[in-house]
């Protein structure tokens, strides 16, 4: 009598759990692929959503559509609720499913380090509900300020701040800049000039995790677009109408004062998913479950962690990136079937394939086989790099389609009002600990 074939359970269909299931594709074994939502999101361009460069539908692919054709693969658009690591069981929002090998990739959510009022008046950026609302609430600040005398409250509508200097935060300021000084100040042109962009980020520099010489030409490229920066300033509370902040530094008067805007954009930290932390596995302090360098939970061979999720051992730490989630995602597939045919699983190895950031028309950052490239020749490699990744030919055709309109006529598609959509931000549930 055969032996019955093993059950792969994978929660999350991101770049993690969907590069797992695809490299399992001709493994003898019942796969089960969950995730809350029915589509995979490519991430990487959700910040062009939030700028109404993008309709959400260009970055958003079916999964049962990407997982077509894969006969060992079943896909289940549920909940994961609750682990259990003994019984080998996962508790969901449409029944219990019972497993051999469990591939974690839930990836990462907002996180507000507890700043006060940061979750009832700042908008995340991890979710394409969050492009949505984030797009909706930019465009709506334009059609309140146009029936609003008064200039100082004029100012607060049309200030955007953006916290956080990393990647999503240089691309989305660069992004935001050129829709409020294109298209937006042709549409209401009795607003022309009074709109206005803040980039805050609390260290000394932005995009940490290039060199020096890259963070500084962002910086010289994002201030030409018109965004002031503020590097040094800490966001220390949140209202309706502005935002409290830290500056040091700042030359003249006091260093914690008060900046008004009713747009903040928040780009500035993740943790795992709340739920996680209730499920026993080895979670630190910021929501992420620490891994053996196989990407395994020690004491729990069976169970895998992928992408964003995974901590790595000290001295190991990988950036948070869709390369390392798509590697991972590879990776795990190996040692499953390496695993069932009674073999040892090798090592993590990551090929880092480089860092990319697009600052506007023209112009990007990349640092790439340990070189660095700005300006025309990064851009082009920036478009290449996210065509190429992103899946399914209907998708790229929209996407260079966009592009292109953009590019050529100075013009975004997506500056379509939807006042039946969530404007408000909306946060991940939180926890005692975080």
């Amino acid at each position: 009598m055969s032996e019955p074939r093993p059950k792969v359970l994978i929660l999350g269909a991101g770049f993690g759990g969907l590069w797992t299931a695809r490299a399992l594709r001709r493994f003898d074994a019942d796969i089960t692929l969950l995730d809350r939502n029915n589509f995979h999101t490519f991430l990487p361009l959700l910040y062009q959503v939030g700028a109404a460069e993008l309709e959400p539908f260009a970055i958003a692919r079916p999964v049962r559509t990407i997982t077509r054709g894969q006969d060992n693969l079943h896909f289940l658009n549920a909940d994961a609720l609750r682990l259990d690591l003994e019984k080998k069981l996962v508790y969901t929002s449409h029944g219990v499913h019972a497993y051999d090998f469990l591939v974690v990739a839930l990836g990462t959510v907002a996180w507000d380090f507890g700043t006060p009022g940061a979750r009832d008046h700042a908008f995340p950026l991890k979710t394409l509900e969050d492009g949505i609302a984030l797009r909706s609430h930019v465009l709506s600040r334009f059609e309140t300020a146009l029936h609003e005398p008064a200039a100082e409250k004029r100012a607060s509508l049309l200030r955007f701040v953006v916290v956080g200097g990393g990647p999503t935060g240089v691309e989305y300021a660069g992004a935001l800049s050129e829709l409020v000084r294109g298209p937006l100040e042709r549409d209401y042109p009795a607003l022309a000039g009074e709109a206005s962009i803040v980039l805050l980020e609390a260290g000394d520099r932005l995009l940490t995790a290039m060199s020096s010489r890259l963070s500084a030409y962002a910086r010289r490229r994002l201030e030409k677009m018109g965004v002031e920066i503020r590097l040094g300033a800490r966001v220390t509370a949140v209202w309706e109408d502005g935002v409290q902040l830290l500056e040091p530094a700042r030359e003249g008067g006091s260093p914690d004062h008060r900046l008004g805007a009713t747009t903040v954009a928040w780009t500035a930290g993740v943790q795992g998913p709340p739920v996680v932390r209730s499920w026993g596995l080895p979670v630190t302090p910021g929501g992420r479950v620490r891994v053996s360098g196989t990407l395994q939970v020690e004491d729990r061979p069976e169970v895998f962690i992928v992408g964003d999720l995974a901590q790595m051992p000290e001295g190991q730490d990988l950036p948070m990136l869709a390369q390392v989630a798509m590697q991972g995602g590879r990776h795990t597939a190996r040692a499953i079937e390496a695993i069932h045919a009674g073999r040892s699983p090798r090592a993590f190895r990551y090929r880092d394939k480089g860092l990319l950031a697009v600052i506007g028309r023209n112009s990007a950052a990349a640092r790439v086989a340990g070189r660095d490239f700005t300006g025309l020749p990064a851009w082009w490699l920036w478009l290449l790099i996210h065509i190429v990744y992103l899946i399914g030919f209907r998708n790229r055709f929209a996407v260079l389609l966009n592009w292109a309109w953009d590019y050529l006529f100075f013009e975004r598609v997506a500056r379509i009002l939807l006042p039946f959509r969530r404007q408000a931000p909306a946060w991940p549930a939180e926890t005692s600990d975080s």
